[in-house]
């Protein structure tokens, strides 16, 4: 008789969720799904409303990556005004972009995944989390407070604001970067360069203890989509769309993002409200793609900063090809806020970082228009139509979390094949099985979270629908 083992809620993510792992009559695990439970109705709800307000409205979407919205929001009105915003407000615009992937990365190393490789996956769950770090190591909490810190006071002195901030708008931003800004983001470059550094030995010291993980933790090929620049440097906030396998062969490269929707489809299951994207020509789901840190280091060729071109060439060795396991995210975030780091630093020295000429303003001269950013957890697009008048007539937004389903499923089966066995459920086990979710940092809503001892319900349901096995903590 088939059986189903549920995980709900998983824990230490951004959202609520649940996760079922289906066993076959033999009692193996033949599958897995990741249910996302909740329900906002952003597209619905924004139809009517002007696209001038789209940028302060969606980044109401989410408390911990709002830049990301309000960022290709705003490059979405871009589009629809069909109008080249001036050089310092792309600048700054990408600013804001860096400053929130090192503090949305540093959140998820230091806070989210740290406990369990640091800690150990055995570790009680009300020791295992910041603040077992902070018992374990108040050095480097602290730091990696200090580091998150950092991104947000660029966020801040950019916007006004370390969340929600009312700053970029079509056709440009609303206000420049003051010389006093600019010395504050200087003074702390030393400091956040020096967390990072320790952050990526810890790492690779942990990667010689942790090699069965590297393996099983959503070890397997699929494709991979980020954006690139024209020579395939890595890109965040311009550049086009790019495709690669695991063999690390680019199948699309230079892909219009107003034409996203000419590669990518997507597909809706009934057990979730997340959508899962696949890459078009592939078909569902043989198109299965992963996004965020991993797969942007795999389709890109360089970084384009020094220190984390070197760090990037000590990345790909770890793979034939592309790098596929999904353990090694944690790898990349940490890559990536070195080359953040890197480009923040020579934004301070850009003498146009300071140009008041930020905004270009037009009216409504297309009626779709696609605005795609790198969010720190992956590609974001926003798609808009308008009517002459600019009002939404249809809105779809297609986030870093929906693109990833598909291997996020593929990684809880891989995870629960090796340490599901019977019945039995034990707490290290469930664990392990939320961290290959946590590799991929998912963002559902960046609703609050329990600390302590987390609360987690996990049953085990046979073919009747019947409660075979219960274990409830919290």
């Amino acid at each position: 008789m088939s059986k189903r083992i549920v995980i709900d809620p998983v824990t230490r993510i951004e959202g609520h969720a649940k996760i079922s792992i289906f066993l076959d009559d033999a009692g193996n695990v033949s599958d897995a799904e990741f249910h996302v439970v909740e329900f906002r109705g952003f597209e619905k709800f924004c139809e009517g409303r002007p696209f001038s307000e789209m940028p302060g409205i969606t980044q109401r979407i989410c408390g911990i990556c709002p830049v990301s919205h309000t960022l290709a929001s705003a490059k979405a009105g871009d589009a629809l005004m069909a109008v080249n915003i001036p050089p310092a407000a792309d600048k700054l615009r990408r600013l804001m972009n860096l400053g929130q992937m090192v503090q949305s990365h540093a959140l998820s190393f230091f806070h989210l995944s740290a406990p369990d490789f640091l800690l150990g996956w055995d570790t009680p769950p009300a020791q295992r989390n910041v603040f077992g770090i902070i018992a374990a190591n108040k050095e480097l909490a602290r730091a990696g407070i200090r580091l998150r810190q950092f991104g947000q006071e660029i966020i801040e002195i950019l916007g006004d604001r370390k969340i929600h901030p009312s700053w970029a708008v079509p056709g440009g931003v609303r206000s420049p970067l003051t010389v006093e800004g600019r010395e504050r983001i200087r003074l702390w470059l030393p400091e956040a360069f020096a967390t990072t550094d320790v952050a990526l030995d810890l790492f690779k010291k942990t990667l010689e203890t942790h090699q069965r993980e590297v393996q099983i933790f959503g070890n397997f090929p699929s494709l991979f989509l980020g954006l690139v620049a024209e020579d395939g440097t890595w890109e965040h906030h311009g550049g086009k769309l790019r495709f690669t396998d695991s063999s690390g062969s680019i199948i699309a490269d230079q892909v219009d993002p107003q034409k996203y929707f000419e590669v990518i489809g997507e597909s809706v299951q009934t057990s979730s409200y997340l959508k899962s994207p696949y890459y078009l020509p592939l078909g569902f789901p043989a198109g299965i793609y992963r996004v965020g840190p991993l797969a942007r280091l795999n389709v890109c060729k360089r970084m384009g900063v020094p220190k984390a071109d070197a760090e990037l060439k000590s990345f790909k060795k770890l793979g034939r090809g592309a790098v596929t396991s999904s353990f090694l995210y944690h790898y990349a975030r940490l890559i990536e806020i070195l080359a953040s780091l890197e480009y923040i630093e020579r934004y301070m020295d850009d003498p146009e970082i300071l140009s008041d000429y930020l905004r270009a303003d037009a009216g409504i001269n297309n009626l779709r228009g696609v605005g795609v950013s790198e969010a720190p957890r992956g590609t974001l697009f926003h798609d808009y139509t308008v009517d002459r008048n600019g009002l939404l007539q249809k809105v779809n937004l297609i986030v870093a979390t929906g693109q990833n389903n598909l291997a996020m499923n593929q990684t809880v089966a891989q995870i629960a094949r090796h340490y599901v066995r019977g019945n039995e459920i034990p707490e290290p086990l469930l664990n392990r099985v939320e961290h290959g979710i946590r590799c991929y940092d998912p963002c559902l809503s960046c609703s609050t979270h329990a600390v302590g001892q987390m609360p987690l319900q996990v049953r085990l349901i046979g073919a009747d629908g019947s409660i075979l096995n219960e274990v409830t903590r919290g």
